[in-house]
């Protein structure tokens, strides 16, 4: 089985192509991939394969020649991936798989078809418009953080840090609590603080992440979506332009007057190998 390794701000994959749909991975094998001791180490396992061979693309084939399989490190199905469909698009270009142009590349996933366009080392996606939708809180230790819901194809809660508190105080080696009847199956938890404004966005914000199936990862594409609306939102803004700093780089959340929204960020390939 030959593989690829990729990131988009360090928040990085093992790209296997499977155009045929041909293999059937398993959980396990999808956890001793991303094992960084003993596997090739990743957040999370990209299988390239045809949406018309795939069980869950089938219904975009006609949208979408290409559909993003997306496994979390321990072998669970993710919805989505915002840095994942990325990388994705980066390797549909390397591979011949896929021709950039200006109308952009259509991906399946499972939270539906995105649009990737590629520009230079950047890749800008139009991702599904983020829908804020409840109030709910994290705990981390003897902390407490109220938060904000928000689909993105994805769960995501939003928790701003407040009184001075530093994102480099949190301790995420373990899993943040959070409420199970608002999130049954799991939810991707963003802290946030305000940073220093820059002159070509609107708001500018950094954060971290836990991911579920992943743990605390160095980015999370759909993440700064989720915050990105949050802090326009909060902002009173109907349109503009976030700065989302991470552990792993920059991302830029874009809410355009055509009402999309837009993710853009670097998608690096990295190696390439055969699995023994």
């Amino acid at each position: 089985m030959h593989f690829t390794k990729g990131h988009g701000t360090g928040n990085d994959f093992v790209i296997i192509e499977d155009a045929d749909g041909e293999l059937d991975l398993t959980a396990a094998q999808v956890a001793d991939l991303c094992h960084r001791r003993f596997g090739i180490g990743a957040d999370g396992v990209l299988r390239v394969v045809r949406a018309a061979k795939d069980q869950a693309g089938a219904g975009m084939a006609g949208e979408a020649e290409w559909f993003m399989d997306y496994r979390n490190s321990d072998g669970s199905i993710a919805e989505m991936c915002g840095n994942g469909v990325r990388v994705f698009t980066r390797y549909l270009l390397a591979a011949g798989l896929a021709a950039s142009g200006d109308s952009g590349i259509p991906v399946a996933t499972r939270a539906g078809v995105v649009l990737a366009v590629a520009e230079g080392d950047q890749i800008r996606v139009h991702m599904r418009s983020p829908r804020v939708y409840a109030a709910g809180t994290a705990t981390t230790g003897p902390l407490t953080f109220p938060g904000v819901a928000v689909d993105c194809g994805n769960p995501h809660l939003v928790c701003g840090l407040h009184d001075g508190l530093a994102l480099s105080s949190l301790d995420l080696h373990m899993p943040p609590g959070f409420d199970k009847g608002l999130f049954p199956h799991g939810v991707n938890i963003e802290f946030v603080v305000p940073a220093a404004p820059l002159p070509e966005t609107d708001l500018h914000v950094e954060m971290r992440v836990y991911e579920r199936g992943s743990g605390e990862t160095l980015s999370c594409g759909s993440g700064a979506l989720a915050v990105g609306a949050v802090a326009l939102r909060d902002a009173g803004l109907a349109m503009g332009t976030v700065a989302v700093d991470l552990p792993g780089g920059r991302l830029t959340v874009t809410h355009d007057e055509e009402d999309r929204w837009w993710l853009t960020g670097p998608a690096v390939l990295v190696a390439s190998g055969e699995l023994i």
